[in-house]
């Protein structure tokens, strides 16, 4: 389920926990609304703060190592599981191919949605993109992980914003100024690029989510099989945006994409 923590992309998730880490103490170090507060006996704020932080850890672990949903020989791609032979023959003349489809790379069978990652070396389930920051693919395992992952790494990040901008001291002179926040500017440069950061990623995969759609989906549609024949507006896998939220956070179980699409693609035929 996990890969190895000493595998590929260890010193991105080293540096990921050294940074996390060293702007949490220099949060703590300086005359911050968290050092007051620890200092004035008054420990929840303090510790909450710790624990999200330590949480948002935990959480790029368990994303960053996770499984995102390989496809490791042909019985992983069971992606005709429940299909008739007479639904077979109601894909479109363009898809035909997909039933068969197997990888220019690996060789193996690819269900609908799946695509081969040339970093990770094996295609994935419901392929999202690869992200260099967590040095995995995001697909159908770990993607709503992820999403969680980027929601509690964003209060994190805006708690610790508004906590260096509390610590920030009066100087007479500009000089004095960054001399006296020199660190505590840094930190709070840091934590305000990647809120942005974070808060674009958040809202993009929340509303590609909402369309049951994915970023490989939305930016190569024109040369993907199974959607390069539909409409510009055209989504065979939208099922409407409550059904959508509530299939990708709530249903655990692998989805056959293939009946999606035969529901919803196979009335014009």
């Amino acid at each position: 389920m996990f890969k190895n923590v000493f595998g590929t992309g260890f010193l991105v998730r080293t540096a990921h926990v050294i940074l996390t880490w060293v702007i949490t103490l220099i949060l703590f170090l300086h005359d911050t609304d968290l050092r007051k507060q620890e200092e004035n006996g008054e420990f929840l704020q303090p510790v909450l703060f710790v624990l999200l932080v330590l949480v948002s850890v935990l959480l790029y672990f368990a994303v960053s190592l996770m499984d995102p949903g390989f496809i490791l020989s042909d019985s992983d791609a069971k992606f005709t599981l429940g299909i008739s032979e007479e639904q077979q023959e109601m894909i479109p003349q363009t898809s035909k191919a997909l039933r068969q489809r197997r990888c220019g790379f690996c060789l193996l069978q690819q269900p609908m949605r799946a695509k081969h990652c040339q970093t990770c070396k094996h295609c994935v389930r419901r392929y999202d993109h690869h992200c260099p920051w967590i040095e995995n693919c995001v697909g159908e395992r770990n993607h709503r992980w992820f999403i969680l992952y980027l929601g509690v790494q964003l209060l994190a990040l805006l708690w610790g914003l508004h906590m260096a901008w509390s610590g920030f001291t009066y100087a007479p002179t500009w000089k004095m100024w960054f001399q006296q926040n020199s660190f505590l500017l840094t930190a709070f440069s840091l934590v305000a690029m990647f809120s942005v950061v974070v808060v674009l990623l958040l809202g993009s995969h929340i509303y590609l989510v909402s369309l049951n759609t994915t970023t490989w989906e939305f930016m190569s549609r024109h040369r993907i099989s199974y959607l390069k024949h539909c409409g510009v507006d055209e989504n065979p896998f939208d099922q409407g945006i409550l059904r959508n939220l509530w299939g990708f956070f709530c249903v655990c179980h692998t989805v056959v994409w293939e009946k999606v699409y035969f529901r919803e693609g196979s009335d014009p035929v």
